[in-house]
């Protein structure tokens, strides 16, 4: 039997005894010690004076990179290496062993990420990836015709050294065409944080799908050592826009604005970003994810049918 819980967790332990409702996140706690934590609360439940001094909470998971659902029901699992799920402060992500990519990375931007830390430009490969998966490294992209392309990018995470560096995780990046990258994504980018200045904040998807993009050496599906890495066909970003606050997760609604783009990967033809404007629904058909899946359905209904037409400038 292992030491730690590491591989399970307690999660919201809910208890109701006499209207008290008591909830719990315990993770990696010591074997011997589970027992103990679980009878304490059982015998907290059912003392009277307790129940007088409890009130119930409703759990809000605001400000984190998974606030709004995990998009694929990723696990930390070695047993599913195509979904493999990567926590850190500044992102979440499901990797995609088959792939070398990412399938989707999420996160929240505020203007507390936002400081004058200069961009890392140190790429490298990922701790949390053994030696059983497929490693990438930057030197797969090297003479490729595509840029390391950010998921989440550098310029989202830059109030410390160690936020910033943690953007240039090769779990992060993305094959990427030149023109595309520094064209309308760098835009969408940027008004991503022009909405934050402006006293908003926003929760962040974006992902990929597809084989196959044109970079500034004409068409590739593989780049990389013994062609490791899948250059994706389409990349996508959805942003949900709040008026910075708290509890989060409770302020979303029907309202909410909601902004959505498909944009193949490619050096040509390119368009301005908010000409491909979609809805979350296009995306979700496109990829098999749920994207707001901690929303009440009637919320995400709304929400994900609906194709963004506000400002963009």
């Amino acid at each position: 039997m292992p030491n730690y819980l590491s591989k399970f967790m307690i999660e919201n332990l809910l208890m109701r005894t006499n209207n008290i409702a008591l909830r719990f996140n315990i993770r990696f706690v010591p074997n011997y010690h589970s027992f103990w934590v679980v009878l304490l609360a059982i015998t907290l439940s059912s003392c009277s004076f307790f129940e007088e001094e409890v009130i119930p909470i409703l759990e809000d998971n605001s400000n984190t990179s998974l606030a709004l659902g995990n998009p694929s029901n990723a696990r930390a699992s070695f047993l599913e290496p195509n979904n493999f799920l990567i926590e850190r402060t500044e992102y979440a992500l499901s990797y995609n062993n088959e792939r070398g990519i990412p399938n989707w990375v999420s996160w929240h931007l505020d203007r507390s990420w936002i400081g004058s830390t200069d961009r890392a430009e140190t790429f490298k490969t990922d701790p949390f990836l053994n030696n059983d998966f497929n490693v990438v490294s930057s030197s797969d992209y090297t003479n490729s015709g595509f840029d390391r392309g950010h998921n989440c990018p550098s310029a989202d995470r830059t109030r410390s050294t160690q936020s910033n560096e943690a953007t240039f995780f090769m779990t992060n990046i993305v094959p990427q065409a030149p023109r595309h990258n520094q064209g309308p994504w760098k835009d969408m980018e940027e008004f991503g944080r022009d909405l934050v200045f402006e006293g908003n904040e926003l929760y962040v998807v974006m992902g990929n799908f597809g084989v196959g993009g044109t970079g500034s050496k004409g068409y590739v599906e593989k780049i990389g050592r013994n062609s490791n890495v899948v250059v994706p066909k389409y990349i996508w970003k959805v942003y949900v826009v709040l008026p910075e606050d708290d509890n989060d997760l409770l302020r979303v609604d029907e309202s909410t604005r909601v902004i959505a783009v498909i944009i193949e990967n490619t050096n040509e033809g390119l368009k301005a970003w908010h000409e491909y404007r979609i809805s979350v629904d296009e995306i979700e058909d496109a990829t098999g994810l749920d994207l707001f899946s901690e929303l009440p359905f009637f919320v995400q209904s709304a929400l994900e049918s609906k194709i963004d037409d506000g400002p963009v400038n």
